[in-house]
């Protein structure tokens, strides 16, 4: 298993991390003809709004992964992390875009009005309105102007986001369904191992 994972840091050390913007990108123009194309079965734009959202949140889930994949199985993807929150940030904007142009049709009454009367969009403008700050600080220049611990404060806001996103995508299904509740089962335990290693650092003698 070591020397597996030892292979695969090796190899990842070799890919420039641009290259994930491309490859994340690529599903959101194919996903765009699929809907265009009948390939998304007869509610298109429904189809197509979910698929970005739950994109958004697997990259979401993804990018909290990444510190208990290298604590535990030694993998390393920490250089693909700001990609990913990124293009998680990306696919929740165009999620959010299909809503208001395809969905709803730029009713900006009508969505005010859901906004505050439909909780899971409540939940999930929320969780979106949270994205904002972490990506716009999601560079170098950001990381220096703000110190190293306030940015890692600033960014431990995608805690309570991926736990919105998770109820959102619970809530949207209007029944109750496996997936959207692995998904934040997942979210959880992701977390779970964050307070596990606070506690201990906490603990730990002469902190």
């Amino acid at each position: 298993m070591s020397a597996v994972i030892d292979t695969l840091n090796a190899a990842l050390r070799k890919v420039p991390a641009w290259s994930l913007y491309i490859l994340l990108t690529l599903p959101i123009p194919y996903l765009f003809y699929s809907a265009a194309t009948g390939g998304m079965g007869v509610e298109p734009i429904n189809a197509l709004e979910r698929e970005m959202g739950e994109l958004g949140l697997k990259l979401i889930i993804l990018g909290l992964a990444i510190t208990p994949l290298r604590k535990y199985l030694k993998l390393n993807l920490l250089k693909f992390r700001r990609a990913i929150g990124v293009m998680a940030f990306v696919y929740v904007a165009v999620h959010l875009g299909i809503w208001v142009v395809l969905d709803m049709s730029l009713r900006f009454e009508q969505m005010w009005s859901d906004i505050w009367k439909r909780p899971y969009i409540t939940i999930g403008m929320v969780a979106f309105l949270g994205m904002i700050p972490l990506a716009v600080t999601s560079n170098n220049l950001s990381l220096r102007k703000m110190g190293a611990a306030a940015w890692r404060k600033l960014h431990k806001l995608v805690y309570p986001i991926a736990v919105l996103g998770g109820v959102h995508y619970i809530m949207v299904q209007k029944v109750w369904e496996v997936e959207p509740m692995v998904f934040l089962a997942v979210i959880l335990a992701l977390l779970a191992t964050r307070i596990k290693w606070a506690t201990k650092a906490r603990t730990a003698p002469g902190v």
